[in-house]
């Protein structure tokens, strides 16, 4: 599947769900399903700067060049956000991460109405670095 199509499902999931109350529960049970990382994996250098929560973003590259992504998170909504960047840019190549607009996505969704300031500059740290490492990699 396109990146482009399952970024669709992903908007059809939360437009399914009714209110925020619902969603945000969604967004926390994603972040019970995320496999997180080993504690030795929670380094300075996996840390994602400018999010209030600890989160932790780590890569690694496929033979055939696709990006897979893991996260983790000391707070359940955050895990639940590092979870939906996951699903997103995991298992994609640099150019597919690149040719996606994860602001619009988001506000597709609704989310960047939804989030607190601290949450959403966060989410945008999360962002930048998934980023970076695609444009690292292309």
């Amino acid at each position: 599947m396109s990146i482009h199509t399952d970024i669709e499902d992903l908007v059809e999931e939360f437009d399914f769900l009714g209110d925020w109350e619902e969603r945000y529960a969604y967004l926390i049970d994603m972040g019970k399903a995320l496999d997180g990382l080993d504690e030795n994996q929670k380094t300075e250098d996996t840390r994602v700067k400018g999010c209030v929560s600890q989160v932790w973003l780590v890569h690694e590259t496929t033979p055939d060049n696709h990006i897979l992504f893991h996260a983790d998170s000391d707070a359940h909504i955050v895990r639940g956000l590092a979870a939906l960047m996951v699903r997103i840019y995991s298992h994609r190549t640099p150019q597919e991460i690149l040719s996606v607009d994860a602001k619009a996505v988001l506000e597709r969704i609704g989310l960047s109405e939804h989030l607190s300031p601290q949450r959403s500059n966060g989410l945008v740290s999360m962002m930048n670095r998934i980023r970076r490492v695609a444009e690292s990699a292309a």
